[in-house]
């Protein structure tokens, strides 16, 4: 799926793209893949896909707070915290997020990881690939594409029956 938002308002069925990320992630799960949530969309994704999929054990967690590249401006997000239930070390992880845009997140999350042990391989899934990228990074399957201005942003909103949805706003 492809979409853009030029004088258009943008609508993503979060719902149906979480379907298709489903059999995307299934593609790329081995009978050992672990499945790790970057905080916090990627975290509800994993924590669903875990269950939908009815892998054993629990999804990792991982924050990217303390290896991001604008740390100094920032500062230490009030998100989750970093929580990997396995031996890091030889295992496949396929990394999932809601959203990929510029790429620094994913470099901070994978230098996270590297910090547990040495992963055997890591693959990345997203429900949403928006462009825009300032780092040569790319997911192995994303359920749709969008183009959004740079003063726009794309999240990911679960609401208390678990249902997905995705808000735009002027960044």
């Amino acid at each position: 799926m492809s979409t853009t938002s030029a004088g258009a308002q943008l609508v993503l069925d979060a719902q149906a793209l979480y379907a298709d990320l489903i059999s995307g992630v299934k593609g790329l799960c081995l009978p050992q893949t672990r499945l790790v949530g970057i905080t916090s969309g990627g975290a509800w994704l994993a924590e669903q896909l875990q269950r939908d999929l009815g892998l054993e054990g629990k999804p990792g967690i991982i924050s990217s707070a303390m290896h991001r590249d604008d740390f100094s401006s920032r500062g230490l997000a009030a998100g989750g915290q970093t929580l990997l239930p396995f031996d890091v070390n030889g295992a496949h992880i396929v990394l999932l997020d809601d959203v990929l845009y510029t790429g620094r997140t994913i470099r901070a999350v994978i230098n996270e990881i590297f910090d547990y042990g040495r992963p055997a391989s890591i693959q990345l899934a997203v429900l949403v690939d928006r462009g825009g990228r300032e780092l040569p990074i790319q997911s192995d399957f994303c359920a749709a594409r969008v183009n959004l201005a740079p003063s726009q942003s794309l999240a990911l909103a679960r609401d208390d029956a678990g249902h997905f949805s995705f808000k735009v706003e002027a960044a």
